[in-house]
């Protein structure tokens, strides 16, 4: 089932349908990002049948030319912290040095589902569309991944994604759980826990191509 289809099937559901009019209405008369057009962007660059990671984040960044529907990834010269930091174990678990351009659209195409939680919010207010009905979206992308007959690694940071865990009982997958990256939390267990080695170690070890994480040819 490709992820158009997963979407109609939810929009069908009482609860997406009072979930998209509260974000249609929050779009009408607030500064709301992802832009709207994007706001299912993560599924239009990773369909299920590329799909070998899931990186699951908490909601979008919520300042002015930031989010663009993909978890942790920008479209604009100013790193937020939380990427600073990703892109900081990145070179040290890999040893390697990386194009810090923000823009994380390469992971996307090369089978890395890059999903928050929440997948919108209201400028400079995060959290401020949780618990309006993401999280059952977010819940039942889970749900379906998980039933996926394929070896899949899920990198889960912080704490709504790692309660994601529960959907999770496929045998084929791996789960790789730390503290998220953000400043607040990531020398609490983040930093150092090689989540990208792991995570390239399992494919290989599955005969899948890895994650070429440092965007080169």
């Amino acid at each position: 089932m490709e992820w158009n289809e997963f979407i109609n099937n939810e929009r069908e559901k009482p609860y997406f349908k009072d979930l998209m009019e509260f974000v249609d209405d929050e779009y009408s008369k607030n500064l709301c990002f992802p832009p709207y057009e994007l706001i299912f962007n993560a599924f239009s660059l990773t369909s299920p049948n590329d799909l070998k990671v899931v990186i699951l984040g908490q909601d979008p960044y919520h300042e002015i030319n930031q989010a663009h529907g993909l978890a942790f990834s920008v479209l604009c010269e100013k790193i937020p912290p939380s990427l600073k930091n990703i892109y900081k174990e990145m070179e040290s678990d890999l040893n390697i040095k990386l194009n810090q351009d923000g823009n994380l659209e390469y992971l996307a195409k090369q089978g890395v589902l890059l999903l928050n939680t929440v997948l919108t919010v209201r400028e400079k207010e995060a959290n401020s569309h949780s618990k309006k009905g993401w999280e059952i979206f977010t819940d039942n992308v889970i749900k379906y991944i998980n039933t996926l007959d394929k070896p899949i690694v899920f990198i889960l940071w912080g704490k709504p994604s790692i309660l994601k865990t529960k959907y999770l009982n496929n045998p084929n997958h791996l789960i790789i759980t730390s503290n998220h990256p953000s400043p607040l939390s990531a020398y609490r267990g983040f930093f150092g826990s090689k989540p990208f080695s792991k995570c390239n170690d399992f494919l290989e070890s599955k005969g899948i191509t890895p994650i070429n994480w440092a965007n080169t040819q």
